[in-house]
């Protein structure tokens, strides 16, 4: 029986019990492990005070590591580069909707919003892309699942919010969307909408479990934005984004890294064969234009 280790969200169990159900077709039976990590428990507090995304997976790779689970389930988007030794991804899944989506409770887009209207989300990144993109807008701190953050737009705490709409689509709720934004107006964080594994590095079973899960063209799209991240530093918090697509036999990756408060955003794209070029000659583009400051 393999132990599935889990935040305790609808959206983490959804997609624990995801996994679940795809390992239950190939023949193995699994059970769910909620576990509630650091980032559950400190809802009051600023995501980069509390060790940023990571803070979504501390007490699980410990669970991990303590062999008291035999498999983590977490979205790619919050897994930092570097993993705790002994541990290492063993699948991705592929790729649901990759974009960000807005909920406005007057059905307005983005482009529609009122001056001053307030915009919740707790991601820097689409922080300083909204405040590009529109600089007369109100953003406020918004932490808190799925429902929680739906939850303060109807009851009026703001006038829009911006959630990933995989997750929106994974919940049943992706009819509430009022736009999905493309990524040419925002870019994604790198990862999002993936699913990802993680095991014990010489758990060979384990690691023979999930290799039909495993999708190559979502893997080479994550890699390419991983690799990006890696070469800027892998678990810095400041806003960044990107993403990655298919074109014929290469990829073509678009990514950008500001600075806190949005002054400065440094853009660039690159494209080729192999992931790992890719994203580290676009971290060396954007680190030649002025990267490099913001990140020291």
């Amino acid at each position: 029986m393999l132990r599935i280790g889990t935040r305790g969200s609808a959206l983490a169990r959804w997609q624990a019990e995801h996994v679940r159900s795809r390992l239950g077709a190939l023949g193995h039976e699994a059970e769910i492990v909620a576990i509630t990590t650091t980032g559950d428990q400190l809802l009051n507090q600023r995501l980069e005070s509390v060790g940023g995304k990571g803070a979504f997976l501390k007490e699980i790779e410990e669970a991990l590591l303590a062999c008291e689970v035999d498999l983590a389930v977490h979205s790619l988007k919050d897994v930092p580069t570097m993993l705790p030794r002994g541990l290492a991804l063993c699948a991705l899944l592929e790729r649901a909707d990759p974009r960000d989506a807005l909920l406005s409770a007057s059905g307005q887009p983005l482009s529609g919003l009122a001056a001053g209207a307030r915009v919740g989300t707790s991601s820097l990144r689409r922080r300083v892309q909204i405040q590009a993109l529109r600089p007369d807008l109100t953003l406020v701190d918004l932490r808190g699942n799925v429902d929680t953050r739906i939850r303060k737009l109807r009851e009026g705490e703001c006038e829009a919010i911006v959630l990933a709409m995989a997750g929106l689509i994974r919940l049943g709720r992706d009819a509430e969307a009022t736009e999905a934004l493309d990524p040419a107006v925002l870019l994604p964080a790198p990862g999002q909408g993936v699913i990802a594994l993680e095991c014990r590095a010489d758990d060979a079973q384990v690691w023979a479990c999930v290799v039909p899960l495993h999708d190559i063209a979502s893997s080479r799209a994550a890699t390419a934005e991983r690799a990006f991240l890696s070469a800027l530093g892998g678990g810095c918090n400041l806003p960044l984004g990107a993403f990655a697509e298919a074109q014929y036999q290469d990829l073509w990756l678009r990514g950008f890294v500001a600075d806190p408060g949005g002054a400065r955003i440094v853009r660039g794209e690159a494209s080729g064969s192999d992931p790992h070029l890719v994203g580290g000659r676009l971290a060396g583009e954007l680190l030649s234009k002025g990267a490099r400051a913001l990140l020291t």
